[in-house]
Order: C-alpha cells, then structure tokens, then sequence
C-alpha cells in the first residue's frame, strides 16, 4: 500500500535540521564551510508528500518503535528525525571539504529527514527484516504501566535502574525484598530492551519499588554494583555542554602514508572519505554508529574484536551466520582480533593506529589509560592521529559517575521528559535514542577534527558523550502536547496540521458533526481501514499520513526503495547525495 495519499506538495524548509546544521558548522569554526551548499528536505529520495517531522516519525516508523512499549504507535515530542538530520548534513559539509582538499570537485551535499529517520532505526530495521527467528520480536508480552517507566518510589521518585549483568539485577531487587522468582522472570526482558525497545516486566517489581524509599533504592543500587538516577522533570538538561571538544597535539603530525594518498585520488561523490583509515575499538551502538557512519562515506574501517570475535555477532535474529543487529552497523568494516590484556594484543593495536588516520572506542573511563592506549600513548605511533573517545557522561556528573547508558542519560540530561508529552509523566523513550545520536556526534566530531588538520597540520583528541548529543536535541523549558495516531479499523492514522489546525474539518471529512469531540473521532475512525481514509481526508483538505506499524512493512513498500537496501536484512543506503 501507498504510505501517502498524494496531497499538496511536501514544504521543502526544515528549520530544526537547518539550524543543527549551522550550529556544528559554527563549532568546525572553518570558513571554506560557507563555500559548501548543503541541502535538507523532509522526504529525500522517496516519492512520499512528507510535510512535517511527526508525519516522518510516522511514515518511517520512528513512532511504531518507540510506541512499542505502550503497546501502540506514539509520537517523540521532540524534533528528533530533524536533529539527526543536521548532523548528517554537518557531517556532509566535512566530506566535502576532505574531499576537496584531495582532489574531488564536490560542491554541495544534500540528506533529508526521511533518510535520518532510517539510519536512526537501522538495527531495529535489520531485526524485523531477518530471516532468523527472533526469540523477542518487540511485541511485550506483558502489558506495561503507562510511560515506559515503570519504577517509582515510596516518596515518588521516578527514577530508571541499570544493570548490565543478571547478578547485580538479582542483587538489587533481592535487597528490596523482591520475589526472586519475579526477579529471574525479568532480567531477560530488562537486559534485552535496548534490542527491543520494549521492556515488559512482572508487576511485582514496581510493587517492591513502590515499598522502598529513594533513599533505600539508591542504597540497594550501591550494595549491588546497580545504578539508579532519578528521572528529571525539567526538559532542559542541567549543565550546558558542547556536542563535542577537540584538544590539538602540541605538535604537527607526519604526513598522511603514501597508501592512503594513493587511495585519495579515487574520491568521489559516492565514496568522498576514500582513502582515510579508521581503526575502531567500540561495542554495542555508540562507537560502532560512528564507524558505520564513517564507512559509509568511503573510509576504511579496521574493527578490533578480541580474540573469537564481539560476542554481539551471536545475537539473534541472524542475517546469515551473524546477528541482523549486529550487522547493521558493522558490515563492511574488515576486523584484525586482538588481546587487550596482552602485550602483544596492544603492539597489535600500535601497529595498527600507525597507518591510520582515526582511533575511536567508547570504553569505560580510565579503561585506556590502564591499557597504556590513551590519546598521549597513541599519538606517538601516530603524531597526525584523531583519536576519538565516545563515552556516556564525559565530564558531565565528574569523576564519580554512574554507567553511562542509553536510559540513564536520557533521565538525567531532560530528554526523557523532553520527549513526552505535557499529559504524560517523564520517561525515557526505550528507542536508543542517545546511542545513535552520540554516536552521529562522535563521527562529527572526528570529522571537524579532520578538517582542522587540513589546516593545521596537528591531529588532536575529540571527546563526546551520550549526554552530550542529548543536550544537542532542541527542547523548549515546558513541555506541549504533541496529539496521538488515531485508530483505523486495521492501522493507524497521523493527522496532518491542517486537521489539527481545523478539527472541524476533520470531523466533517469523517462524516460526522463538526463539533465532534476526539472520542467521537476516534471511533469513526476506527470503523474503516486505512486506505479508505486516506483519499477521503485528502480531497476534505486534511490529508493524513499512514503510521507504520511493522517496519517490515518498509522493505516491501516500493515507495522505500530508493533509501533501502534489502538483502539478508533491510539497510538504510547513505544518506547522502554529494555533487
């Protein structure tokens, strides 16, 4: 089926992409930006009258993931698709001055928010769209308590829990007094939720939080190597922090190997990165993102695994013989096994940041430093090197900092109230929102950092963090109200801002009064299917986007062809056109 009726044609201004983009442009603080055009719409390649963020979030199923929770499509209410769309076209703008400076003719750039939106569910896109099984296919298999957040405490205290092993999960409720059998029953639906977005979890477990005070919750939390952060109220994040900070090296670098100026004059406007290496060391999504991103712009991506290879790649569903998730953002990236804990293992890592331009990871903090790989050890093998570190909390909450993670940063930095709306309590959307936003961040820093190179000769150390991209995303200090899908009698229904200007024109269009009030509109919706609607609201003025509701549905619909590879699983193709 045709996800959009046709209507009027989609507006071609983005404003919240468009100032993300000149705001990481200001940060690459490079004149030759300004001699770049770059160009963002809403729907990109794809044939569909896209007008407006949340009928992007609805068409290409950025509401189905993070709906899936509630058990229903519902809305971000923050401008997140157009976010990761200005750093797209950020990173863009420095693909072209890269490109340039070895030769191409590149002038300008275009990506779009349909094209972001993609990119920023590609693993779950991989997932729904492998022929393995998946033992948890998103669908809850408990019904959850409204939010998304289910742990509020004896004196009110929302907050988001974390554990990243079964025995301090076990730990934490266990000194709260939980059912251990309660507890057992939830660990794999809690470790498994960033691969899911969803997170159905006996009742019994809020019911324990709900006895404890935040007090004792917190000290449940330190007993059991947990970490608990209330989840903020206020949108806003509480300390103003850059997307990224490049520190140069004192002193200029080596001239770029003759391997990679051979390679260099073979950028093009498919591959304007050509020629770069990239050796990465990161696991799950942030680090990885940022290589991904990378590779897709023509650089060589060397992964270090240990010894056997990331224990991700067994993940199911497979794509094949490797995890469709796992894939999604390491496929075309060559990989060199390597013991950390070894000496050899790190002369291995040495030899092989000597022939590269780019050193990224997102390890724990201090993990480097112990291992003797910090940005001062490395630069030495390399003096030209951009090392790149990616971590959760940079120096954000100090030295005495809980886990950075996905739901953490959202609590703490306002995103999980940002994204809610005014009639919802706060809570993180179970989207990874963070991770693939920081890790977008991560690469664009590295780009801002290549292109100061061109400039100074000087390689330098790029920091990012989970919180910091969270503070990237625009959010007012009050929360609104965003509206809700409304229900066909087989989908769902995103009304376009001339109905929600004009709800009495919808009404009508419904064939009911027009002053019908929304319970009354949701159950005329619900009496016929989507396809019927859709010509209907159209030729009444008030055109309607479909919500997706499988984001296998995608790969089939010829409409998302042009920004969609489908093979062993379906991957969003780059994202951007360069010319």
């Amino acid at each position: 089926m045709t996800l959009c009726a046709p209507h009027a044609e989609a507006p071609a201004t983005t404003p919240v992409a468009a100032r993300v983009a000149a705001h990481l442009l200001d940060l690459v603080d490079d004149p030759a930006t300004a001699t770049v055009g770059r160009h963002i719409d809403w729907q990109g390649p794809l044939p569909l009258p896209l007008a407006d963020e949340h009928a992007v979030q609805a068409a290409c199923g950025i509401m189905h993931v993070h709906g899936r929770a509630a058990g229903h499509p519902a809305p971000l209410a923050v401008d997140y698709a157009s976010t990761v769309a200005g750093v797209l076209a950020a990173q863009g703008v420095c693909a072209v001055l890269l490109a340039r400076a070895a030769g191409a003719g590149l002038s300008q750039v275009r990506t779009s928010v349909s094209q972001a939106a993609l990119l920023a569910l590609a693993q779950y896109l991989a997932a729904a769209t492998a022929d393995g099984d998946d033992p948890q296919d998103g669908r809850p298999e408990e019904v959850l308590l409204p939010g998304g957040c289910p742990f509020v405490s004896a004196d009110g205290v929302r907050f988001e829990l974390e554990a990243l092993d079964a025995e301090r999960w076990l730990g934490f409720w266990q000194t709260l007094g939980a059912d251990r059998a309660e507890t057992g029953r939830g660990w794999r639906s809690f470790q498994q939720r960033f691969a899911t977005a969803t997170c159905p979890l006996p009742p019994g477990l809020a019911a324990t939080a709900r006895r404890a005070s935040f007090a004792a919750v917190r000290a449940a939390a330190d007993r059991s190597g947990a970490a608990v952060l209330p989840v903020r109220d206020d949108p806003l994040p509480p300390t103003a922090t850059p997307p990224w900070t490049l520190t140069p090296f004192p002193a200029p670098g080596a001239p770029t190997g003759g391997r990679a100026r051979a390679a260099d004059t073979h950028r093009t406007a498919g591959a304007p990165l050509a020629g770069l290496r990239v050796v990465e060391s990161a696991r799950r999504v942030q680090g990885p993102m940022a290589g991904h991103i990378l590779r897709l712009l023509g650089a060589d991506v060397v992964r270090i695994e240990p010894p056997g290879g990331d224990p991700m790649r067994g993940i199911p569903p497979l794509a094949g013989t490797c995890s469709a998730r796992f894939s999604a953002l390491n496929a075309g990236k060559t990989v060199q096994e390597a013991d950390f804990t070894t000496p050899a293992g790190r002369r291995a890592v040495r030899v092989l940041v000597s022939e590269a331009d780019v050193f990224l990871h997102n390890w724990a903090p201090g993990k480097a430093a112990r291992l003797g790989l910090d940005a001062e050890d490395l630069r030495a093998a390399r003096p030209g090197l951009v090392y790149a570190w990616a971590s959760g909390w940079g120096d954000a909450l100090g030295p005495a900092q809980p886990v950075g993670t996905d739901y953490l940063v959202q609590a703490h930095s306002g995103l999980a109230a940002a994204v809610r709306p005014a009639d919802e309590p706060p809570a993180p959307s179970l989207m990874t929102l963070t991770d693939v936003l920081g890790g977008l961040v991560c690469a664009q820093g590295v780009l801002a950092a290549l292109v100061a190179r061109l400039r100074t000769g000087r390689g330098c150390r790029v920091d990012s963090s989970l919180y910091s991209a969270a503070a990237l995303v625009p959010r007012g200090r009050r929360r609104g109200a965003t509206g809700r899908p409304l229900p066909t009698s087989d989908g769902y229904l995103w009304p376009g801002p001339q109905a929600r200007e004009r709800p009495h024109r919808l009404a009508r269009a419904l064939g009911l009064g027009a002053g019908a009030d929304a319970d009354a509109i949701a159950s005329r919706a619900r009496t016929l299917p989507t396809a019927l609607w859709l010509p209907r609201l159209a030729a009444a003025g008030v055109p309607a986007t479909p919500v997706c509701t499988g984001l296998d549905d995608l790969a089939r619909d010829p409409a998302f062809a042009p920004a969609l590879t489908v093979g062993e699983y379906a991957a969003p193709l780059a994202p951007w056109e360069f010319s």
